[in-house]
């Protein structure tokens, strides 16, 4: 990595390599909503050795470009790729992960109180999430795909909302919001932490919750760091 990297931005190293975003978790740096952080001010904030973080990044081998590169694909396959990788994932893995934790309650909530509180915390995650999906599906990526395949500014079609960066900004502060949940719960679950007394449903739910955070990094980052500033830079570039 360059001398450069302290006044790059985590989101744009992620966005140039998406195979960085595994080193930035293990240090437990924010590359998704907090992603426009430049990278030294990021490690400063998760108080991990910016040496350390700079010798994994140059351990990593070299890039597959056709595989992992999201910054130059284009906007429709970047928006069939969020949509068919992550949403689906996310409508298949929150009623999941909702039943595990039902159970959990049910088995070990008079042991471990702290498990009703993270499953009221989830079901409000799952219910906001499951709208904001609907949001993005419905209302501002057929705008965008519209922004990415016409060539003429009158082919652009009026959207509801103005300016796309207002959706966008709506949008961002519900990732915000999410991250925030996850956050809670990890710190509830003490790091997914699977208790002496906890079952194989503990274990696997435990799991898929790390699997679940790990995503929405990935999923979150996608559209923070690379999707939205496209579609705000082509919109502007009709007007």
């Amino acid at each position: 990595m360059s001398e450069l990297l302290d006044q790059t931005t985590v989101g744009d190293i992620v966005a140039a390599d998406f195979r960085t975003a595994a080193v930035f978790e293990s240090f437990g740096i924010d590359f998704c909503c907090g992603g426009r952080h430049e990278f030294a001010d990021a490690c400063r904030q998760a108080a991990a050795d910016p040496a350390a973080v700079r010798h994994a990044l140059d351990a990593l081998p070299p890039a597959d470009v056709a595989r992992d590169d999201f910054a130059s694909a284009p906007l429709e396959q970047l928006i069939d790729h969020i949509v068919d990788t992550h949403h689906a994932y996310v409508r298949s893995a929150l009623p999941t992960i909702g039943r595990y934790l039902e159970k959990l309650v049910e088995a070990h909530g008079a042991r471990h109180p702290e498990l009703v509180r993270i499953l009221t915390v989830f079901r409000d995650l799952r219910a906001d999430f499951e709208q904001h999906l609907i949001k993005e599906e419905q209302v501002l990526f057929p705008y965008v795909r519209d922004l990415a395949t016409t060539t003429r500014p009158c082919g652009v079609s009026m959207s509801p909302f103005g300016t796309v960066e207002n959706p966008i900004r709506m949008l961002e502060r519900e990732h915000l919001e999410a991250g925030d949940e996850m956050r809670a719960i990890r710190e509830l679950t003490h790091g997914y932490e699977i208790p002496a007394d906890g079952c194989r449903t503990y274990e696997v739910c435990m799991a898929e919750l790390w699997r679940f955070e790990r995503d929405l990094h990935r999923h979150v980052h996608l559209e923070n760091n690379v999707l939205f500033p496209r579609a705000i830079q082509l919109e502007a570039s009709f007007r």
